[in-house]
């Protein structure tokens, strides 16, 4: 007979990743979100199809590395890796949420907008993922979670909107959002994730105060073959845009002829911080690829800087809602409007 793994004999076990502190009565949650704890020492996703055994549950506080977190820990094991599941209260999660996707000194109004889109991206995705391991990842693959983070301005945005979620057709809608728009105009959705929705369209945005405005990059052709794949590359040139002005292909002139490749799967494959966004242009000169870029992310939805830029020019957290989310509407969890979000906005000047 197998004995059971326990959650403090796996922490001692695995003692220099996971450090045990507390449990406690006073943990309990009201309506929870499952997150996958992604980090150093957890990198891997469970494959679709994956046989996954739990081998414990605890309500806990611990530290994955240096960083704590409290909630319903559970601990799975896969095929060939272990994964972390942390079920914390949406609200805490939230609050952890938007102390990781803004700045220092953020404005109230900013940190409104950003608590209302990151409660609605979480539930969007909390519908979506209904029935599987996990609701979200940890990670900017869904929204940076960050565990027991505090900060009294960020929890008392989160308050004041306690509940708050935007919808469209009665539906939470994927609040999508964004660091820097950077050209002036967000994005389809389109032209990235290859759907379209009505709140989702390209608006206005100002984001000069964005450390990622401009930049600048240059990459050895050697980097762009190992992260493409495509050898003995001779030229580069961009082969098509979006209607925003974004980069949507480029063209690779190979040893085997020229291979077209997304701008947004080039991110992807060289790493999303090494390739801010796809606004850039470029120059192909003696082996390597000089871009001279605005923006960071996909440039759909919300842009945070645009969001922060409005706050303090006096705007509050539903006029930057409705702005970067037209046709959607503001109401609290009971279904009530929170008013503010007018349905049917069209602010976007497209």
């Amino acid at each position: 007979m197998k004995a059971k793994i326990s959650m403090r004999a796996f922490f001692v076990f695995l003692g220099a990743v996971l450090m045990f502190i507390a449990a406690s009565p006073g943990l309990a949650r009201a309506v929870s979100i499952r997150v996958l704890i992604l980090a150093d020492e957890f990198k891997s996703i469970p494959a679709p199809n994956e046989k996954l055994k739990l081998l414990d549950k605890e309500l806990a506080k611990l530290l994955v590395g240096d960083r704590p977190y409290s909630g319903d820990v559970e601990v799975w094991r896969g095929e060939n890796s272990l994964y972390l599941i942390d079920s914390v209260d949406l609200e805490d999660y939230v609050k952890s949420v938007v102390k990781a996707e803004t700045g220092s000194n953020w404005a109230l109004e900013a940190l409104k907008a950003q608590a209302v889109a990151s409660r609605t991206y979480a539930l969007y995705q909390m519908q979506k993922n209904k029935g599987l391991l996990y609701d979200v990842t940890s990670s900017v693959l869904n929204q940076v979670y960050r565990g027991d983070i505090h900060d009294d301005k960020v929890e008392k945005a989160v308050d004041e909107t306690a509940g708050q979620i935007l919808v469209y057709g009665g539906q939470p809608i994927e609040a999508l959002y964004h660091s820097t728009c950077g050209n002036g105009t967000t994005e389809d959705p389109a032209e990235v994730f290859g759907f379209s929705v009505p709140y989702l369209k390209p608006v206005t945005c100002d984001c000069d105060q964005s450390p990622y405005y401009s930049w600048a990059r240059k990459f050895p052709v050697s980097q762009i073959e190992n992260a493409t794949g495509v050898g003995d590359i001779k030229d580069i040139k961009i082969a098509s845009h979006t209607d925003t002005g974004r980069v949507k292909a480029l063209e690779l002139d190979g040893g085997n002829g020229p291979v077209m490749v997304n701008a947004t799967d080039l991110r992807r494959m060289l790493g999303w911080q090494t390739l801010p966004s796809t606004e850039f242009q470029m120059d192909f000169t003696n082996g390597y690829m000089d871009l001279e870029g605005s923006g960071y992310g996909h440039g759909v939805g919300m842009c945070q800087w645009s969001s922060q830029e409005m706050a303090r020019a006096g705007k509050n957290y539903t006029d930057i809602l409705s702005h970067f989310y037209p046709g959607a509407s503001l109401v609290n969890s009971d279904g009530v409007p929170a008013g503010g979000v007018q349905q049917a906005t069209t602010a976007s000047g497209k």
